[in-house]
């Protein structure tokens, strides 16, 4: 398997291109146009000496790795890549953009990068980049940042010309080689970032194709999604990670490194080929001899929330959108996330095996080139071997992110799942490919997934061959999950809590659970739960969320499962217009849903269910007066039909004895037909069915309100102009910059 390189700044020379400028006129001719100078002089003769200046350096080096890729007469590689620069030649190749529109967004790369000045760089030669950062934080060289991971023994530094001639001095009396680099800037450091956020800007104004040929981004070291604009914002003022890079590919089995126009790279390749592991799928960037610095983000949403958790789960934002049941958070929405870097989990509740594989199937088509996505996993309270089954599935299918809702204990299909992803690193550490983002509301849930998996549950499954003695031992070492959501009052299955008490409760027990396990990773704890709104998700990260997940807003979205008719009424909804009623699927111990109240009575008619259930203990029992009631309005069919319908569902799902036990217990047969009513209202509700819209159940919160009173007048009041994606950037833009502004009014 092959994978071309292309080289950047650095690699330049004059006399390069000599041979391809005869052989390409038109696009040399270009290219001197728009560039406003003989683009064939410059790299050939550099008459005025301009060609090491990086405002001429990069568009010379994009033309000619341009034009060497255009003569070349071999095979489509497997991969692309490209060291800075070389960045913009891959993604040429790989069909993002075309020749010219390449030539304009490295001409005003080159611009805004030669503009900056002030700092310095130098490479590092003989220590690891482990050893190069922790001289840098023993020597207290807080202006210094590593700007490139280029190789096991070769890392080069940006900062201040203070800083780097005080540690060129310092490790040079060491005896430590240290080359300072020919360069006007600190390039791919903090020092870039207002750089970095008017190309993002200036990066607006394009629009890019799907890659044909997967590129490997410098930023992230895997490869590109639908993020081309904010990658190549982002890789500005970011370290390339060009060790890493290098590492991925070797775990996907390439063998064959071809660079373009040279050997600079090539040299490189072989040293880390030679020192270092391959990075396979399931292991992240932490499993290197090194912890690579965190990029920069070049936008304001960036800067907000955990940057661990983008890293652990390959996103833009620290923003998720939570599954909703039936499908309502469909593929359609979890596949618009991904392409855009954003991570969402589709509703699996109610629906079948068939139902679930077949939305795997399309999410899985439609994202091929590593954009982030997830189901959920639903705790099955009455059927345990449902959710095994569902996990079965899972890991038949290669889904190795799931949302845990609705769990009130540790399941053995739970514990399945997450140790059946745990293995060994090269370098001794635990890798976890399955990860789970657990959606708890009260604090001793929380701490059983944080918590490692019950001993008992491990065993056992051990015992039935379901997982090896080797991830069973790794269990004991790992939390049920890394990643707690913190669910307070929002729609569908809620406690009510309150987000003030309830964050801040859990976060203390992430820390003193974190203590006594002595986790090697950290923990993160996100909210859900009432937020609608930019201020809402900036008081989220104002109280220490490491993310946010949103669920009602995103139902009234183009991109939502629910029918038009919902969406109709769903956004004309305020903050008022919700109230409580049992949960279907956990009617006989009164669990709760926040449910639409507005334009409909199923909340009072659940209730009122509810009620009869505690109040009488036979169907028999109840007043014919409530009854005829019920049948009337409630059911429309005879309580006599709802049974008959129910016993042909229950034998459908293979729950025969279920019949029976209810034939002979008149108390589990009136929760069973009690049970129907909230199948039909949520059938009703799901199909748009308006000769029965009073009985719709629609799950949703306040939030939806909220949101309704924020975009009132603007082009997002109707859901048709809604979309899941649009909204989290929105959210995550305005909440940075209410953010940014608090700090400032703190400061001053």
């Amino acid at each position: 398997m092959k994978v071309v390189v292309f080289p950047g700044q650095g690699s330049q020379y004059k006399g390069m291109g000599k041979d391809l400028f005869k052989l390409y006129p038109a696009e040399t001719g270009r290219a001197s146009a728009l560039l406003g100078y003989d683009i064939e002089e410059l790299c050939v003769s550099d008459p005025a000496r301009q060609l090491g200046k990086t405002q001429y350096t990069q568009p010379a080096l994009y033309v000619v790795n341009a034009l060497a890729w255009y003569s070349r007469q071999e095979p489509r590689p497997a991969y692309l890549a490209g060291h800075s620069l070389g960045e913009y030649n891959a993604l040429l190749a790989a069909g993002a953009f075309d020749f010219e529109t390449g030539l304009r967004l490295v001409q005003k790369r080159g611009a805004l990068m030669s503009a900056a000045s002030g700092g310095a760089m130098a490479a590092v030669l003989g220590l690891s980049a482990t050893a190069v950062r922790r001289k840098l934080d023993e020597g207290g060289y807080a202006d210094i940042d590593v700007a490139n991971y280029n190789t096991p023994t070769q890392t080069v530094v940006a900062g201040t010309q203070d800083g780097i001639i005080r540690l060129v001095k310092e490790l040079d009396a060491q005896g430590i080689r240290v080359v300072p680099l020919n360069v006007s800037a600190p390039f791919h450091s903090r020092y870039m970032q207002a750089a970095a956020e008017e190309f993002a800007a200036f990066l607006r104004s394009f629009s890019f194709s799907r890659l044909g040929i997967p590129v490997i981004s410098n930023v992230t070291a895997r490869p590109y999604g639908n993020d081309v604009a904010d990658l190549l914002s982002r890789q500005i003022a970011s370290p390339v990670q060009w060790t890493d890079t290098v590492r991925y590919l070797m775990g996907k089995g390439v063998s064959d490194f071809d660079e373009i126009g040279g050997s600079l790279l090539s040299k490189m390749v072989a040293e880390i080929r030679n020192d270092s592991t391959p990075v396979f799928d399931e292991e992240k960037a932490e499993a290197a001899e090194y912890a690579p610095q965190q990029p920069a983000p070049a936008t304001r949403a960036g800067r907000i929330g955990s940057s661990s958790f983008k890293s652990a789960y390959g996103i833009r934002y620290a923003y998720v959108a939570g599954s909703m049941y039936k499908g309502i958070a469909s593929k359609e929405m979890v596949i618009r996330m991904g392409r855009a870097g954003l991570l969402g989990f589709f509703g699996t509740g109610g629906l079948s095996f068939a139902e679930i594989e077949a939305s795997i199937d399309s999410v899985q088509a439609a994202l091929t080139q590593g954009e982030p996505y997830g189901f959920n996993l639903l705790h099955q309270f009455a059927n345990p071997q449902r959710e095994m089954k569902t996990v079965e599935l899972y890991l038949r299918k290669g889904i190795t992110r799931v949302e845990a809702s609705a769990y009130i204990q540790i399941t053995p299909a739970l514990v399945y799942y997450r140790v059946k992803g745990l293995s060994k690193g090269a370098d001794g550490s635990i890798l976890c490919k399955h990860q789970v983002i657990a959606k708890v509301s009260r604090p001793e849930v929380a701490e059983a997934f944080l918590r490692p998996p019950p001993m008992k549950i491990v065993n056992q499954l051990l015992e039935e061959g379901l997982i090896t003695a080797e991830q069973a031992a790794l269990s004991q070492q790992t939390p049920m999950s890394h990643d707690i959501c913190v669910e307070a009052d929002s729609g569908g299955h809620t406690d009510r809590g309150v987000a003030l008490v309830l964050l801040p409760a859990i976060q203390q027990l992430r820390i003193r659970i974190a203590k006594e396990q002595g986790y090697d990773r950290p923990i993160h704890v996100g909210l859900a739960g009432g937020i609608g709104t930019p201020q809402a998700v900036a008081c989220t990260f104002m109280m220490g969320a490491d993310f946010v997940l949103t669920g009602s807003i995103n139902q009234c979205t183009v991109e939502a499962g629910a029918s038009n008719v919902v969406k109709d009424i769903l956004q004309e909804i305020n903050v008022q217009d919700t109230d409580y009623a049992p949960a279907g699927d956990m009617f006989e111990i009164g669990s709760k849903v926040q449910v639409l109240k507005k334009s409909v009575l199923f909340p009072a008619r659940a209730n009122k269910l509810f009620t009869l259930y505690n109040q009488y203990d036979s169907l028999e029992d109840i007043p014919g007066k409530v009854i005829r009631q019920i049948e009337d309005n409630y059911f429309r069919r005879p309580l006599s039909t709802v049974w008959e319908d129910t016993k042909v569902h229950l034998r459908n799902r293979g729950a025969e004895a279920t019949i029976t036990t209810a034939e002979a217990n008149a108390k589990q047969k009136m929760a069973l037909v009690f049970k129907w009513y909230f199948h039909y209202s949520n059938r009703l509700a799901l199909e748009g069915d308006t000769d029965d819209r009073v009985n719709f159940q629609v799950h949703t919160g306040p939030a939806l309100g909220s949101f309704n009173q924020w975009v009132k007048g603007t082009e997002l009041e109707s859901w048709r102009n809604r979309h899941v994606d649009a909204i989290g950037i929105l959210l995550m833009e305005e909440a940075a910059l209410l953010f940014e502004k608090t700090f400032q009014t703190i400061v001053n």
